[in-house]
């Protein structure tokens, strides 16, 4: 469909090892983020994974970015890891309230990511999937539920835009290999993350939601190995089946420590720009 998109790009984009190889020798610092939008359409963020960020670092990213690029955001690890989903309700308020809606139309899905020793439980992660904003607006009503871990200036809980929020799973335990958790997934219109890695993290085939969202670990070293044009071709495919359906396409490459992550996301581009 004509509206579906390719949201292809990279898992963060503060790594030393890409200057003078990606990044241009002298790319001052601060306009690392504006280099990849020019040559990616989406980002992933990590550091919202690590720990709340500041609203003036929303909107300052939303300022070097061009309209129409996307940034899927890492959920919180306190929600996923240390909470483990239970009890998360102020969590997930905070989260919302640090400055995500400064993003506007730019915010992309919401990728939550378990830990590996985390075990399929269907009651919890049911009750914590329902609790997700689906809307800015409802994003907007749960933020101003947040506590004083923001202080004054420091909480956003007006919407910058209408429109829906998408939400996306990665796990990585074995038993989430059941038809309940697909069903689970289908029911509460969540995308299953197509995961691709060395490890023995389970590679499911899972409903797709209202988008499709992949992460590319490194296929033979993980966070490391370079994507060959074979592998690439494969994933162009998964990319095209998915758009055809009608879903926006995101793809993450997580294969930085040796600087491939943006090449291998540019040559993924490339291949889906040149249908």
């Amino acid at each position: 469909m004509a509206d579906a998109r390719y949201l292809i790009g990279v898992s963060g984009w503060s790594y030393p090892s890409w200057r003078g190889d990606f990044y241009p020798k002298g790319l001052v610092q601060r306009r690392e983020l504006e280099h990849v939008a020019s040559r990616l359409t989406s980002v992933e963020v990590n550091g919202t994974f690590y720990s709340l960020q500041r609203p003036t670092t929303f909107a300052r990213w939303a300022e070097q970015t061009p309209p129409g690029f996307s940034f899927a955001l890492k959920g919180s690890r306190y929600v996923t890891h240390l909470l483990k989903l239970v009890r998360v309700e102020t969590a997930l308020a905070n989260f919302f309230a640090s400055g995500v809606l400064e993003l506007g139309e730019q915010l992309g899905p919401i990728v939550w990511q378990l830990p590996a020793t985390s075990v399929y439980d269907p009651d919890v992660l049911g009750a914590f999937l329902r609790l997700l904003p689906r809307t800015m607006a409802e994003a907007a009503e749960l933020a101003e539920r947040h506590d004083d871990r923001l202080g004054p200036g420091r909480a956003v809980t007006q919407a910058r835009a209408d429109g829906p929020i998408h939400h996306a799973l990665e796990v990585r335990h074995p038993s989430f290999a059941t038809p309940e958790y697909a069903a689970q997934l289908r029911d509460l219109d969540v995308a299953g993350v197509w995961t691709d890695a060395p490890r023995p993290w389970p590679v499911l085939d899972l409903p797709s939601s209202t988008i499709a969202y992949a992460r590319l670990h490194g296929h033979t070293r993980l966070y490391a190995s370079r994507y060959s044009d074979r592998s690439l071709d494969e994933w162009g495919h998964w990319c095209r089946r998915r758009r055809d359906e009608g879903l926006d396409v995101h793809v993450y490459f997580d294969n930085d420590s040796e600087g491939h992550a943006p090449h291998d996301a540019e040559r993924l581009l490339d291949r889906l720009r040149a249908d």
